[in-house]
C-alpha cells in the first residue's frame, strides 16, 4: 500500500473541494443571512486539512495502484462527507448536531436526498444553495466515478457494457484518456444542467429556485429549497420539465455522449438497457395512474395522471422529488414505488439502485436456468443485443446481487435493533442504499426524528449504495491488506 500516494491525492482533492465553498460565501455576504462565519470557518478548516495532507508528500510521483485506488475512492467520499458537514454544524440556522450534519452532507454528496431538516423554506439562502451544490457536485463525481474510474479498478456497472454492442463507448472509457473522458462527461452534465435551469425559469420558478432545482434534478439528488419539494410550485409545466430531465439523468451518460457526437438517436434505440429502462417506467406509470383513477384518490383524472407519472419517474430514477404524499396512496402503490427504486436507473447515470442492466442480466439468467431444466444438455448463451455475455460478467452480477441482499438484510436488522419498526427500517435502508431519499413509516417526511445510531447506519448505507458495495466491502477483507 502506497500511503504517501494516497495521502497526496486526498490532500489535492480536499484542497480543490474547498473552492466549492466560495459561492455560498458570496451569497451569505450578499444577502447578509448570518451564515458567512460558518462558511468562512469551513473554508479555513478544509484548506488547512488539504494542505496538511498534501505538503509533506507533494514531491511523491509514484503511480496509483489498484489497491490504492480503492482506498482513495472510499476515503475521499467519506472525507467529503465529514468536511461538507462543517458549515451545517457551525451555522446558527439550522442549528444541528454533528451526526445530523454528517448525515445531511453525505446524503447530498451521494445524491440520496434523505434530509434531517424541517423548516427548509426558512433556511438562509446560502445554506439552501450549499445543499443543492453538494448534490450537483456529487452527481458529477458519480458519473466520473462510474464511467472513468471504477471500471479501471475492475468494478462497477459500466463493466457490463464491455459485453454489449461494439464501439468506443461500450468500454471503460469514452475517450483514450481519463481526463478527456471526464471533460466530455462534464460538458454533457453542464449542458443538461443549464438547459434544465433555463426551462424551470421560463416555466415560472425564480432564478434561484431554477438553478438550485436544476442541480438536484440532473444529479438525481432530490433536495429542494422548499419543504413541499417540487410540489411547492403546483405547476404542471414544471412537473413535465422535471420528468423529462429526471429521465435524462437516469440514462447512461455514455449514450448521451454518443448521441451528441453522432448527432443521431440510434444509440438510444439500439441499447438494451435503455429499452428496458423506458419499458419499466412506462409499465409502472400506467399501473400507478390507472389505480389512482380507479380509487378516486384525486378529484380529476389529469391530477391523478400527473402525480402518478411524476412520482413513478422520480422514485424509479432515485431522484426523490415529491409532488404528493405517495406514502398515503392506497394499498400496494407505496410499496410498488419503493420496490422500483431497487431497479434504479442505468449504469453510468446519476441514479442509484441495482442498475437496470444488472436486473436485465439477472432476468436473462433466470430464464436460462428454467430452459436448462427442460434441456439439461443444451448450451444456452445470454446475449445483450446480438452479442453473448461472458460468464464472468454473469457471475459478477450474481455476486453483486447476493452481496446487496446480504448487506441489506444485516443493516435492516441493525436498524430494528435500534428500536425502529419493520416498515421504517425496511424503507429507510431501501431509501439510503438505493440513494432514493424519502421512505415510509417514521421516515416518510424526514429522517430527523430517528435515533443517532440509526442515522450512522444509514449514512454507511448511503456510501455502500453509491460506491457499488464492493468498493467499500473489499477494504474489510484481510486479503486486501496482505502484501
Amino acid at each position: 500500500m502506497q500511503f504517501a500516494v494516497i495521502q497526496r491525492i486526498l490532500g489535492m482533492l480536499l484542497t480543490l473541494f474547498s473552492i466549492t465553498l466560495f459561492p455560498p460565501i458570496v451569497i451569505a455576504w450578499w444577502t447578509q443571512d448570518g451564515a458567512i462565519f460558518a462558511f468562512g470557518m469551513a473554508l479555513l478548516i478544509t484548506i488547512t486539512a488539504g494542505l496538511a495532507l498534501w505538503l509533506p508528500v507533494r514531491r511523491v510521483k509514484k503511480e496509483l495502484r489498484l489497491r490504492d485506488g480503492f482506498v482513495v475512492v472510499v476515503l475521499f467520499w467519506a472525507g467529503l462527507g465529514l468536511t461538507g458537514a462543517v458549515p451545517l454544524m457551525l451555522s446558527d440556522n439550522p442549528h444541528i448536531s454533528f451526526t445530523d450534519a454528517v448525515f445531511e452532507s453525505l446524503s447530498a454528496l451521494t445524491t440520496t436526498g434523505a434530509t434531517v431538516m424541517t423548516g427548509i423554506d426558512a433556511l438562509p439562502l446560502s445554506i439552501l444553495f450549499y445543499r443543492q451544490e453538494l448534490q450537483w457536485l456529487g452527481g458529477m463525481g458519480i458519473i466520473v466515478l462510474a464511467v472513468a474510474i471504477l471500471p479501471l479498478l475492475g468494478i462497477g456497472g459500466m463493466q457490463l457494457y464491455r459485453a454489449e454492442t461494439p464501439g468506443p463507448v461500450k468500454d471503460s472509457k469514452l475517450t483514450p484518456r481519463i481526463t478527456e473522458t471526464a471533460k466530455a462527461l462534464w460538458y454533457i452534465y453542464l449542458a443538461l444542467t443549464i438547459s434544465c435551469a433555463l426551462l424551470y425559469w421560463l416555466a415560472g420558478m425564480s432564478f434561484f429556485d431554477a438553478v438550485t432545482h436544476s442541480f438536484s434534478t440532473i444529479s438525481a439528488g432530490g433536495f429542494s429549497t422548499h419543504d413541499l419539494s417540487i410540489g411547492y410550485f403546483d405547476n404542471k409545466i414544471i412537473d413535465a420539465i422535471a420528468v423529462v430531465f429526471m429521465l435524462m439523468a437516469g440514462i447512461n451518460f455514455t449514450l448521451h455522449f454518443l448521441v451528441w457526437r453522432n448527432m443521431s438517436l440510434k444509440p438510444y434505440l439500439y441499447d438494451t438497457e435503455f429499452k428496458a429502462y423506458i419499458s419499466i417506467l412506462f409499465v409502472v406509470s400506467v399501473i400507478c395512474c390507472s389505480y389512482l383513477i380507479y380509487q378516486d384518490v384525486y378529484d380529476d383524472p389529469i391530477t391523478a395522471i400527473t402525480h402518478g407519472i411524476v412520482q413513478t419517474i422520480s422514485i424509479a430514477t432515485t431522484t426523490g422529488f415529491t409532488t404528493a404524499t405517495y406514502q398515503s396512496w392506497p394499498t400496494f402503490l407505496p410499496v410498488l414505488l419503493i420496490f422500483i427504486s431497487f431497479l434504479g436507473a442505468s449504469a453510468g447515470s446519476t441514479g442509484g439502485g441495482l442498475k437496470v442492466i444488472r436486473v436485465v442480466l439477472l432476468f436473462k439468467q433466470g430464464m436460462r436456468e428454467i430452459k436448462r431444466l427442460i434441456h439439461p444438455n443444451a448450451i444456452i448463451h445470454i446475449k445483450l443485443g446480438d452479442r453473448p455475455v461472458q460468464e464472468s460478467i454473469i457471475n459478477a452480477v450474481w455476486g453483486f446481487f447476493a452481496s446487496y441482499v446480504a448487506v441489506f438484510a444485516i443493516m435492516m436488522l441493525l436498524l430494528m435493533a435500534t428500536g425502529l419498526d419493520q416498515v421504517t427500517s425496511f424503507s429507510a435502508i431501501a431509501a439510503c442504499m438505493n440513494n432514493l431519499g424519502p421512505g415510509l413509516g417514521d421516515v416518510s417526511a424526514h429522517f430527523g426524528d430517528i435515533n443517532d445510531v440509526a442515522k450512522w447506519i444509514l449514512a454507511i448505507a448511503m456510501l455502500l449504495g453509491r460506491l457499488e458495495i464492493f468498493t467499500l466491502l473489499v477494504l474489510l477483507t484481510p486479503a486486501f491488506w496482505r502484501k
